[in-house]
Formats: structure tokens, C-alpha cells, sequence
């Protein structure tokens, strides 16, 4: 386990967040394709906080694309690096985030985020925020539409929906189980919404989640609980 200080210089304040995700948000790419889903590595990350003892810790857990099976996994543990502001959260994230991608003994592949990309308010979630910062194609597919709209997806798995901010598609609903609440599915950076909405399916043989994600959580849930003993 990785232990993280918060980096020098690091925001402090609400507008200080949102100058960094202005001066990125430029950088992000959206014309490439993204590697196709089922090969190579595929990567989840998620993080656990412990508000009262102000820990955060972060998990990146690498899986076989084809089989899902785990082919290394990382965490890492800090302070908690930014006050709880909706549409900011990942600099309470980012910090101990990229020390568990850092600290993964192999090239991760594309990393998919539990949380958004273009499906933010500032168009700059989570996902796409990692995604600048690394250099790595990234997805975020998130458990709920934060903000936004969208029609109800037609009750079979694949079956999806734009994701709307008014006419805007920032993302979209996606149904990963029959008749199962859908997951919301954005672009993040190196990746269009259909390889992302591809990759998604691809991760979720089982369950409503992606194996990648369902992985992380419950490997950042146990750092923590470790951390703070």
C-alpha cells in the first residue's frame, strides 16, 4: 500500500478547482476510437473515505480483458486532498488515485472510473480528468444520471438511451442486465461513447456493474479499513 501527501501547489479553494479543470478540459480527446473491449488489460479504479479521520483511500485493480480475471491490483492511502464540492470531487480523488495507478507493476489499458466524463456539469469528471493527467484512454460509467435526462432504454441488456444536458448527448443510459436499472456510461478521454458503451457490456457478464469496478470498490473498502485499523 502506497501512503499519499497531498501534492504541493494542490487546489484549495472552489475557484482554483475550477481554473484547473478549465485550463484541462482543452486537452481532452475525443476523436480516437479507443482500444476495442475483450483485449489486452482493462483497469477499474474507485476509492472508500473515512470522512471522520479524513483517509481516502484508492484501489486500481488490472483485469484480463477476455477472461476478467485479475491480473494485478494496487491501493494506495492519504489525506483527503479537497472539501466535498458537487461537480469537484475529483481532487478529493485524483491524488491517491494515480498512486495506485503508479504503484501497478504492469501498463494498466484503458481505466474505467466510477463516476463521469463528459457527463459533468463543466463537461470534466472524474474520468476525463484522469484521463488528461495520464495520458490513458478512459470511461466513466457511473451509478446514477447526476444532473442530466435521459428516455428510459428499452428493457433488454445493450439497450441504451442519450444521455441528455437539453440537447446535448453528453453520455448515455445503458442497460447492462434485462430489466435491471441501466448504468450512465461517458466518454472520458481516448475513447468514443460507443467503444466506451462496448467496453461497458463487455464488463458486466454478471452483474449490473463492471467487473472492474465491482473489484475496485471492494479492494479500496478493505485498505481503508486497514488504514484506519
Amino acid at each position: 500500500m502506497t501512503t499519499v501527501r497531498v501534492p504541493a501547489g494542490w487546489p484549495a479553494t472552489e475557484a482554483e478547482a475550477r481554473a484547473v479543470q478549465d485550463a484541462l478540459r482543452t486537452r481532452v480527446v475525443l476523436d480516437e476510437p479507443g482500444p476495442p473491449p475483450g483485449t489486452g488489460r482493462v483497469t477499474g479504479v474507485d476509492v472508500a473515505y473515512d470522512d471522520e479521520r479524513d483517509v481516502v483511500a484508492a484501489a486500481a485493480v488490472v483485469l484480463d480483458a477476455a477472461t476478467l480475471a485479475v491480473v494485478a491490483e494496487a491501493t494506495a492511502v492519504g489525506r483527503i486532498s479537497f472539501p466535498y464540492v458537487p461537480g469537484l470531487l475529483a481532487f478529493r480523488e485524483i491524488p491517491t488515485v494515480l498512486a495506485a495507478l503508479e504503484a501497478l507493476p504492469c501498463p494498466p489499458g484503458p481505466v474505467v472510473c466510477d463516476g463521469y466524463g463528459l457527463a459533468h456539469p463543466r463537461r470534466f469528471g472524474l474520468a476525463s480528468h484522469l484521463g488528461v493527467l495520464t495520458g490513458l484512454p478512459t470511461i466513466g460509467v457511473a451509478k446514477n444520471p447526476f444532473t442530466f435526462t435521459h428516455a428510459e432504454p428499452a428493457t433488454e441488456r445493450g439497450s441504451g438511451a442519450p444521455l441528455l444536458a437539453g440537447t446535448e448527448e453528453v453520455g448515455r443510459a445503458l442497460r447492462t442486465r434485462d430489466g435491471v436499472k441501466p448504468v450512465y456510461v461517458s466518454v472520458g478521454h481516448r475513447v468514443d461513447l460507443a467503444t466506451a458503451c462496448a467496453h461497458t457490456l463487455a464488463l458486466t457478464p454478471a452483474y449490473r456493474l463492471p467487473e472492474t469496478t465491482r473489484r475496485a470498490d471492494a479492494l479500496c473498502r478493505r485498505a481503508l479499513r486497514e488504514a484506519v485499523g
